[in-house]
């Protein structure tokens, strides 16, 4: 028999009990929290709470009167309490955690994974760096929580892909032509200036050179305007294989790739403009062709088509989007940076002006990094000078430490990056601390089997009654409920606070038992926590994309 997790079982013993105290039924969220205090109890609810104005009573007198309803149709629960204004507590029987153990091992891989996201498709785009530059740290931390949100909707069940949007037309892919093009005729002795706003980078001279040193002085007799056209091409394809590159080094495998100038060519930004016409949601004023997203919740209308008779960005921005539904997907997230928040309204705007749900389109925030070095912020990069490059995090700290540190905070709040704590081998180091804590697990079933002993099939659990044993396994237990709101929430940073305190806690439990010992009964009950322990800790690293490394 498949045995339900605490929450959903506790859950729906609190529905029951709503219903027959108060004919409450699929009328209320029942939230159930882990008390910071184990003598709380293992689950707590404030339910009661919730209730008291509409039921016009007591939250106690609520609780009491739930409790005395309440069936425990399994027998799981050991006590309740009600605490404070109206707290309820669950304490379930040890029994249920020792064979909730069990049930972690059976499942293996899929431990932690659920179906609730129903196969709906949905789609994140994060990174998307213009093809001009090298990619900095904001990109670095948009990669990893992009690619982890990714993992963790398909954990839950939606059928969920990764997308990179590629902005390789407009002013920007001519201004890194005419910046190449300089720096190319300098090196062949000619006197030629980069752009004042071109791209002053040393990143530039590298591509001037590595194209001098493929074809010569090829292109130095065009004019001035068909060399910086053509060596825009070149550079720009060489710009993208190498964003490319650095993402799969990075292990952010993308679905999608999409380019710009293939929409462009297509010219979908045309039909987009033709169906806001037909709608009537467009006007001229000034000479331009203006969308009337002030209508949708934007706090201004917004140009699609300037005086000079050109596209804006924004107008081939709604034409990528509505792209994307039209290839099926239900949900969009785009994960965009710091200086993007101006732009939501507005594209939400021209979402619900198509006819989609205004909620099928959620725009997160990726904030500032400030990578610090000796607890001094570190302000420039070597080799651009006004920007770090992801690079060169990724060769200093390793890939593991990045994607870690990277994800360990809330995306929408500024991360302060310690590459001296990022390159530690101690316990300091939070990556460091859980791959060590797998290291140690599987350090401890290669010693059992170095001993002769071998893990039995058919194990008596009830063996583990200490405190610190069945703490770990509690904190086992948690895991699907932190993939569930990790993926709910749209915050990967519950599941490396997850892995630092699985490892904590079974640190502590190793600290004070022996685990391989002369009582072979008890010594096999703790090699399947021990178990346990490593599936969980794998899984969770698997997820992440981080190495779970066997020693140390």
């Amino acid at each position: 028999m498949k045995m339900l997790k605490p929450e959903t079982y506790l859950r729906e013993q609190i529905a029951k009990a709503l219903a027959a105290a108060f004919q409450i039924e699929n009328e209320v969220e029942i939230l159930l929290e882990r008390p910071r205090q184990e003598n709380f109890g293992d689950y707590a609810t404030t339910v009661a709470l919730g209730l008291a104005k509409t039921l016009r009573n007591a939250p106690r007198k609520i609780a009491e009167t739930l409790l005395d309803h309440f069936a425990d149709d399994a027998g799981l629960v050991d006590k309740t309490s009600i605490d404070g204004p109206g707290f309820i507590n669950f304490t379930l029987k040890p029994a249920f955690w020792q064979q909730y153990l069990l049930q972690i091992l059976s499942e293996g891989e899929r431990f932690g994974t659920s179906d609730w996201g129903g196969g709906e498709k949905v789609q994140v785009e994060f990174v998307s760096a213009n093809p001009t530059g090298p990619l900095n740290v904001v990109s670095a931390r948009a990669a990893a929580v992009g690619d982890v949100l990714v993992s963790l909707f398909n954990q839950v069940g939606f059928d969920a892909k990764r997308e990179y949007y590629i902005n390789d037309a407009g002013r920007q892919v001519r201004l890194l032509g005419a910046s190449v093009s300089a720096r190319y005729m300098q090196l062949l002795g000619h006197d030629e200036p980069v752009p004042e706003d071109g791209y002053q980078g040393d990143y530039v001279i590298d591509l001037a050179r590595e194209i001098l040193d493929e074809v010569g002085d090829r292109y130095a007799a065009l004019s001035k305007e068909e060399r910086a056209e053509k060596l825009a091409e070149v550079a720009l394809a060489k710009m993208i294989r190498l964003h490319q590159s650095a993402m799969e080094q990075y292990r952010v495998n993308y679905d999608v790739w999409f380019r710009e100038s293939e929409l462009r060519r297509q010219n979908k930004h045309l039909q987009i403009l033709e169906t806001l016409k037909q709608k009537g949601l467009t006007y001229e004023k000034d000479g331009a062709v203006w969308f009337k997203s002030s209508e949708f919740g934007d706090e201004k209308d917004r140009v699609l088509i300037t005086r000079e008779g050109e596209p804006t960005y924004f107008l081939v921005d709604i034409a990528y989007h509505e792209d994307k539904y039209q290839r099926g997907f239900q949900k969009i997230y785009d994960l965009w940076g710091p200086d993007h928040h101006g732009y939501i309204a507005r594209m939400s705007a021209a979402i619900q002006a198509l006819g989609h749900p205004k909620d099928s389109f959620q725009v997160r925030i990726i904030q500032q990094v400030n990578m610090l070095r000796g607890g001094e912020v570190v302000k420039m990069s070597k080799r651009r000078g006004n920007i770090i490059e992801m690079q060169e995090v990724l060769d200093e700290v390793g890939i593991d430490a990045a994607r870690f540190f990277f994800i360990m905070r809330k995306l929408d709040q500024p991360l302060d990056f310690d590459i001296d704590l990022a390159k530690k081998q101690t316990d300091e180091n939070p990556v460091y601390y859980v791959q060590y804590a797998h290291a140690r697990v599987s350090n401890i079933l290669e010693y059992a089997r170095s001993q002769g002993v071998e893990i039995a099939e058919n194990v008596d659990v009830s063996m583990l009654q200490q405190p610190e044993e069945l703490s770990v396994i509690k904190k086992l237990a948690e895991y699907p409920e932190i993939i569930s709101k990790a993926a709910k929430f749209l915050e990967p940073h519950r599941v490396t606070n997850y892995l630092m305190e699985l490892a904590g806690t079974f640190h502590s439990f190793y600290q004070k038992h022996r685990v391989v010992s002369e009582d072979a009964a008890l010594t096999q009950a703790r090699l399947k926590l021990v178990q346990g322990t490593k599936r969980v800790l794998k899984n969770a690293l698997d997820l992440l994309k981080i190495t779970a490394p066997e020693r140390m």
